[in-house]
């Protein structure tokens, strides 16, 4: 059986994930800003990601956390970086998502590489795009390295956490605590990383 090291839903700069309780629309999965992500298209995206993972003879409890809770943190994240980018006029280049396309990561390849962050290879261009664009608004505000960028970064990013709909379990600063009816909860990276090895070895 192959093994994925998953990418945990982690911001750009160290930004912990985080949600607020709020009164939450029907039908919505989750809401990010001033959009709404549908119970409907995480289906979509749910059973896109799956079938990928069928693909590659991937079983799903190798993430750690249910499908779902994977899928929905990454849209979730991705709609955050989108709405950043835009607000501050970064533009992505089809030639800068090609590459980005091909970077294996720390995976063996680079399809793996978007299994492990919850994106299906089959349609990564709006994750690769949203993830270049808020790394140019780092470098816009001042790179990186430098404090009141990131300070400044997290203000913008903060002010954007995502509203999830209970019934897909509670958010802590880690991600998601508890998966409900939706499966196990979910466990950290380094547990991940520890249960691969002891399969490897076995």
């Amino acid at each position: 059986m192959k093994l994925i090291r998953v990418a945990v839903a982690a911001a750009v700069v160290g930004v912990a994930l985080t949600a607020c309780s709020s009164p939450m629309e029907a039908g919505a999965a989750a809401v990010v800003g001033h959009e709404r992500i549908s119970a409907r298209d995480l289906n979509k995206n749910v059973q896109e990601y799956e079938a990928a993972l069928r693909k590659v003879n991937i079983d799903p409890s190798q993430l750690g956390v249910s499908v779902n809770q994977f899928v929905l943190s990454r849209m979730a994240e991705q709609s955050r970086q989108q709405q950043l980018a835009d607000k501050f006029g970064v533009q992505v280049s089809d030639t800068e998502i090609d590459t980005a396309a091909a970077d294996k990561g720390e995976q063996q390849t680079a399809e793996m590489n978007l299994l492990s962050k919850g994106v299906a290879p089959t349609n990564p261009r709006g994750y690769l795009r949203a993830m270049i664009g808020v790394n140019k608004v780092i470098e816009k505000f001042g790179g990186s390295q430098n404090q009141q960028a990131v300070e400044k970064f997290k203000v913008e990013y903060n002010g954007l956490a995502p509203v999830f709909s209970p019934r897909y379990g509670k958010i802590g600063q880690q991600g998601f605590v508890d998966a409900g009816r939706f499966g196990k909860p979910s466990v950290t990276t380094e547990q991940t990383d520890q249960a691969q090895q002891q399969q490897s070895q076995g």
